[in-house]
C-alpha cells in the first residue's frame, strides 16, 4: 500500500450537455440541498448516460467518466489510451484538480506537474523566462530551486533565443517545448502528459520520451502518459489502461492493451469471404464463411490451453470432385510466421462431397500461442493443385489465462509449452 501514489475509487464525472451546472437555478438549488444539506444521493446521477458520442442519447446528463477504479505505484509509467471522447483528458484533469469528481474519491501522494494542453499555465503576456519562474512557483518550487534548474530547462527546450520574448509570439511547438521542459525538470513526484507531445517535431518527441524514461527509471517518479501514438506509448509504458465510453475497459501489460484498443477486443464471430477476389489459384472452389471460436469459453473468446475450432465454408459452384487439402497458415500481429496446420500433416483424407456448399472444420485441442492478435491464411488444393489461397485473411485474438497454474502471467515469445522441471 505504501508504494501506491495514485488511487481512483469509483470515480465519476457527470456533465449536462450544453450548459454550466444543471442549466436551471431550481435544479442547482435542489442538487445542493439534497447533497450538501441532507447528504443524499445526487438525483441527476440516476439519469446520467454513458458517454457514447456515436449514438443519440435520451438524457441531457452524460457521464464523461463512470466507476473508474485503479491504482498507480511509485515509479510506474502508465499509458492511458482510448478513442476520442473516451474520457482520457477528463481523467487527467480530475487528477490535476482542474475539475473535481462528481462521485468517488481520488487519493494522490506527492506533487503533480501537468502538461494537459498547449500553453497550459502560461501567461501570454509574460516572457518565456518569466513563465518558467511562474510555473515553478505554481508547482511549489522555491526561487533558488528554479535557479538551480533554469539552465537545464532552457537548454532542453531549445528556446534560448526567444527566452525574453512574450510567449504569445511562440509557435505551438515552442510552447510545448518550454512547457514540457519546465514540467519535467522541476522534480514533480507525478508527471502528467496529455497528447501535447504530438505538436512537437520528431526530434523533440524523441528527446521528451527519453526524458520521461529518465524521470521514471532514474528518479523513481510516476508518469501518466496519454497519446494516440501507439509506438510512443509502447516504447514508454510497460502497463496500460484502456478507456471506452468513460469506463475502464481493461488494464494490464501495454502490448495487450494496445491490441485490445486496435482490434476492439471483441470475440470474432466470423468472416464472409464469398465475394473476396484477391485470392490466388484457379478458383474452382471458393471460401465462403470462416469462423474461429473457443469450444470451452461461453463467449467464444480464444484462450491459450483451451480447445478451439476453425470452421470453413467452401463453395463448390461447379461440383468439382477430388481429394481436398486444406491448410491454415498462422501469423502474429508482426506478420511473423508461427504455424502451419493442415489435413496433409495428419494424413486425413477428405473427398469433396457432391454438393455446392460444404464445411471443413479443424479442431485444435490446445491453443499454444501467447496472448495477442493473430491472422490465418487459408489454402485449398485439389490433387496438390492450388485452387484458392489468401494470406492473413482472418483475424482472431488469444486472451490470457493462468497457463502454468502458478498464479503468475508469462507471455513472452510466440508459443507456450507444457513443461516439467526437476533437479537430480
Amino acid at each position: 500500500m505504501s508504494d501506491i501514489v495514485i488511487r481512483f475509487e469509483n470515480v465519476g464525472k457527470l456533465y449536462r450537455l450544453g450548459t454550466v451546472g444543471t442549466g436551471w437555478l431550481s435544479h442547482d438549488i435542489k442538487r445542493w440541498w439534497l447533497t450538501s444539506v441532507l447528504h443524499k444521493e445526487d438525483p441527476y446521477l440516476k439519469i446520467g448516460e454513458a458517454n457514447d458520442r456515436s449514438t443519440k442519447g435520451h438524457s441531457d446528463y452524460v457521464y464523461a467518466l463512470k466507476d473508474i477504479t485503479f491504482d498507480v505505484k511509485q515509479g510506474e509509467v502508465l499509458g492511458i489510451i482510448g478513442k476520442n471522447g473516451a474520457g482520457k483528458s477528463t481523467l487527467l484533469k480530475l487528477l490535476s484538480r482542474v475539475t473535481y469528481p462528481t462521485t468517488g474519491n481520488i487519493y494522490v501522494k506527492g506533487r503533480i506537474a501537468s502538461l494537459l494542453e498547449v500553453g497550459t499555465g502560461f501567461h501570454p503576456e509574460l516572457t518565456g523566462r518569466e513563465n518558467i519562474y511562474m510555473n515553478g512557483s505554481i508547482l511549489g518550487m522555491k526561487k533558488y530551486e528554479i535557479d538551480k534548474k533554469f539552465d537545464e530547462i532552457v537548454d532542453f527546450s531549445g528556446c534560448e533565443r526567444y527566452l525574453d520574448t512574450p510567449v504569445k509570439r511562440y509557435s505551438s511547438g515552442m510552447m510545448v517545448r518550454l512547457g514540457f521542459a519546465v514540467a519535467a525538470h522541476l522534480e514533480p513526484d507525478i508527471l502528467v502528459v496529455d497528447e501535447v507531445l504530438a505538436v512537437g517535431d520528431a526530434e523533440f518527441q524523441k528527446k521528451a520520451i527519453g526524458k520521461i524514461q529518465d524521470v521514471s527509471k532514474g528518479d523513481g517518479r510516476t508518469v501518466l502518459f496519454v497519446s494516440h501514438n501507439m509506438s510512443a506509448v509502447k516504447n514508454l509504458c510497460p502497463t496500460g489502461l484502456l478507456l471506452d465510453s468513460g469506463m475502464v475497459s481493461k488494464t494490464g501489460p501495454i502490448d495487450r492493451i494496445i491490441d485490445s484498443y486496435l482490434f476492439d477486443d471483441k470475440p470474432i464471430q466470423g468472416y464472409d469471404l464469398s465475394n473476396y477476389t484477391l485470392f490466388s489459384g484457379n478458383g474452382k472452389l471458393r471460401v465462403g464463411h470462416v469462423e474461429i471460436h473457443s469450444l470451452e469459453e461461453p463467449n467464444g473468446t480464444i484462450v491459450n490451453n483451451k480447445k478451439a475450432m476453425v470452421s470453413i465454408e467452401i463453395i463448390n459452384d461447379n461440383l468439382v470432385s477430388g481429394t481436398l487439402e486444406v491448410a491454415l497458415v498462422f501469423r502474429n500481429k508482426d506478420h511473423i510466421y508461427v504455424n502451419y496446420s493442415g489435413n496433409r500433416l495428419t494424413k486425413t483424407i477428405m473427398k469433396i462431397p457432391p454438393k455446392k456448399i460444404f464445411t471443413v472444420t479443424a479442431l485444435f485441442n490446445e491453443v499454444p500461442f501467447t496472448p495477442g492478435m493473430y491472422t490465418i491464411g487459408i489454402e485449398l488444393l485439389i490433387y496438390k493443385q492450388l485452387v484458392w489461397w489468401a494470406s492473413e485473411i482472418v483475424e482472431f485474438q488469444v486472451d490470457e489465462i493462468d497457463y502454468y497454474g502458478t498464479g503468475d502471467s508469462w507471455s513472452q515469445g510466440i508459443m507456450l509449452l507444457k513443461q516439467e522441471w526437476q533437479i537430480m
